[in-house]
């Protein structure tokens, strides 16, 4: 299987994803891989041109790009850009290292675009050009305006910014790519546990009383590890899914009449 491909994107290439990117990005936005899918029309095109139509790589390409996926919409072009210069460079053997990537850096990529975008800006630029209106002075909306488009230009440069910078990587860990894939793989298992520990919370409200004792089932478990149980979920979880004709819709099926049912017999605390 061919390594390097010989398409090398151009700046219709860019102008293209980005227009994607700051209009479409959350098409097909689902609970079940959120981003996901705005993720892969984003891309389709340059996959498309990298390996080519209706080949067997491109269909491989599709469905790894078509995984949970979630950031701060004004960062996002930053993995993108290095998504594509992996690809480009690397083809169909970068999807490992790409994967993982997406993975690895869309927490932390939300984390800062959020603070930004999201708190920072909106909190201080806002309160500004709001007082200045509210004086009457129509300075604070071109303030705000100025800002917003400011913003939009920022998100429209980054993705070529981050495309040659994921070029320079490459080229510089042509005998390297091995590490980089493990690494990559590792921080996306790093960050899949951190949401595990953050998001899932799974109690169990059964309590003993022996005698004059009395055991709290939770505070047990979370003696022996914290977060055992949503642990052994989302771990239960996995197994399912990797059984035959299992599909991610069934599972998320599954979870829900199991949680409905559980905690219907109050063997769920209100917390999953």
């Amino acid at each position: 299987m061919a390594t390097k491909t010989k398409y090398e994107l151009t700046k219709k290439d860019f102008r293209q994803m980005n227009r994607r990117n700051i209009f479409l990005n959350q098409l097909g936005w689902n609970y079940e891989k959120m981003q996901g899918s705005g993720y892969l029309f984003i891309v389709l095109p340059q996959l498309r041109k990298i390996y080519g139509d209706h080949t067997p790589e491109l269909k491989q390409a599709m469905r790894m790009q078509n995984q949970f996926f979630n950031t701060n919409p004004y960062l996002n072009t930053t993995i993108q850009g290095l998504d594509v210069a992996l690809e480009e460079k690397q083809g169909i053997s970068s999807l490992e290292t790409v994967s993982g990537l997406k993975n690895g850096l869309m927490g932390p990529v939300a984390a800062i675009g959020d603070t930004i975008f999201a708190s920072l800006i909106p909190a201080i630029i806002g309160a500004i050009a709001a007082n200045m209106a509210v004086q009457g002075n129509p300075a604070g909306a071109f303030l705000w305006l100025a800002v917003n488009i400011a913003i939009m230009y920022f998100r429209w440069i980054q993705l070529e910014f981050a495309y040659k910078g994921g070029v320079t990587l490459v080229t510089k860990l042509q005998g390297e790519m091995n590490a980089l894939t493990n690494a990559a793989t590792l921080l996306g298992v790093y960050v899949v546990g951190a949401l595990i520990a953050s998001l899932v919370n799974i109690d169990v409200p059964f309590v003993a009383h022996i005698g004059k004792m009395t055991v709290n089932l939770q505070n047990e478990f979370d003696t022996i590890m914290p977060k055992m149980i949503p642990g052994l979920a989302v771990g239960l979880i996995y197994w399912i899914l990797g059984r035959k004709r299992m599909t991610s819709t069934k599972a998320i099926f599954i979870v829900i009449i199991v949680a409905v049912v559980f905690s219907a017999l109050g063997v769920l605390g209100k917390g999953a």
